[in-house]
């Protein structure tokens, strides 16, 4: 078995992702249907205090660009992208959608537990919501609501979703595949129709697989999307169950699809797989990564590609927070250098550091480059100032950096 360094596995895996690449002069929708193929799914989230996290990889990759063209791809036929449970709620290339039809045929026992219990207890609704949805779709769950139980009490004592029996009806019909999302409205909502009017008829019409060759398949997106990892990240990738996702690795190493690799650094228990062919060549990079984007979303990976442990701390309370609400870590040449608490301020069109820390070692020019990133950022966004407030380490040398760059 080859043994490779820690930089050369942490090289493999940014080429993999696609920071090796240059960013074109003009981002058109052909550049960001190859970014969506390369990750091989892009998570959706709807934490809007910078922007709707979905964008960030495709900026991380290509810097400024419309984001109507992801809008685009995920909204209007024919779609490039569609949205299902794959990593979490996230956007796939249409083709890995019937990869995914075991897990909407298990959505009885796998979806969560107020969905499954609409299912179980009013078999009723859902055929009513099914029904509605066929003939007014995309519409909304309100919508749906509004049309069939429109007396109906809603929740409110828990502290996230109070979802209605309608909603989750809508929820459980999206889990099985009956449903898709069409599209999104500007609160977010899904605007659900029948799977077969969201698909493309080339994909729709397309063979559903044997659940060996689909998780085989979704693997080895994983693989190709990741370049090094441990049998653990391939699994988390598309969240795959254990005992599956090790057969598929087995498989695909018999193949010569995957190498077994030594990374030098690493736990000696968790053998770690390198996709045959990928490089491993010097990166410079500069970019803000989402906290959900998929170069940094496996703790365990983060940790041991970059050393620096990242967590979601919007989830965390304000008192036990350490580095802020919606943290971006930043991304220089091959390392995480430092990271940054942002919030798009629309009122006052500004991109608002409530915080800037660096990560120990971090080079001299980090401030400058954060600087630039953050310029960079801001114009995407429409905002036309950057703002450092006074915490963390980092906040001072950047504060003077923002001003140096000017507007």
């Amino acid at each position: 078995m080859e043994e490779i360094t820690a930089r050369t596995a942490r090289r493999a895996a940014l080429a993999a992702q696609g920071f090796s690449r240059r960013p074109p002069a003009a981002v058109s929708a052909a550049h960001v249907a190859r970014v969506a193929e390369r990750l091989g799914v892009v998570q959706i989230d709807s934490v809007n205090v910078l922007c709707r996290s979905h964008y960030l990889p495709f900026f991380s990759r290509l810097g400024p660009y419309d984001t109507a063209l992801v809008d685009r791809a995920a909204h209007r036929a024919p779609r490039k992208l569609v949205e299902y449970w794959a990593h979490e709620a996230s956007y796939v290339p249409v083709a890995t959608h019937r990869l995914l039809r075991w897990r909407m045929d298990r959505a009885a026992d796998d979806a969560w537990g107020g969905v499954r219990a609409v299912a179980a207890e009013r078999p009723d609704l859902l055929e009513a919501v099914e029904g509605f949805v066929a003939a007014h779709g995309p519409v909304t769950a309100r919508e749906v609501e509004a049309a069939l139980a429109p007396g109906a009490l809603r929740r409110t004592d828990h502290w996230g979703w109070n979802w209605s029996d309608v909603k989750k009806a809508c929820e459980h019909l999206f889990f099985a595949g009956r449903l898709s999302a069409a599209a999104r409205t500007p609160q977010f909502e899904r605007r659900y129709d029948l799977t077969e009017r969201v698909l493309p008829p080339a994909v729709r019409d397309l063979p559903v697989p044997a659940v060996d060759d689909a998780v085989r398949e979704l693997v080895r997106t994983a693989a190709r999307a990741t370049g090094v990892a441990t049998g653990a990240s391939l699994r988390d990738y598309f969240r795959l169950k254990p005992a599956p996702a090790r057969r598929a690795v087995a498989e695909l190493v018999e193949a010569g699809e995957l190498e077994p690799v030594r990374v030098r650094g690493w736990a000696a228990h968790r053998p770690a797989y390198r996709w045959a062919g990928t490089p491993a060549p010097r990166v410079r990079a500069r970019a803000l990564l989402s906290p959900f984007d998929p170069l940094i979303w496996h703790r365990e990976r983060t940790a041991e590609l970059f050393g620096v442990t990242v967590r979601l701390e919007f989830y965390v309370p304000r008192d036990q927070r350490v580095h802020g609400y919606y943290v971006t870590p930043f991304l220089l040449g091959e390392d995480i250098v430092a990271r940054v608490d942002l919030k798009s301020d629309r009122t006052a069109r500004a991109l608002r550091v409530e915080s800037a820390w660096a990560e120990p070692g971090a080079p001299g020019e980090t401030a400058e480059e954060l600087a630039a990133a953050l310029r960079s950022a801001a114009g995407w966004l429409g905002l036309d100032d950057v703002v450092v407030a006074g915490v963390g380490d980092l906040a001072g040398a950047l504060a003077n950096a923002v001003a140096r760059t000017g507007h």
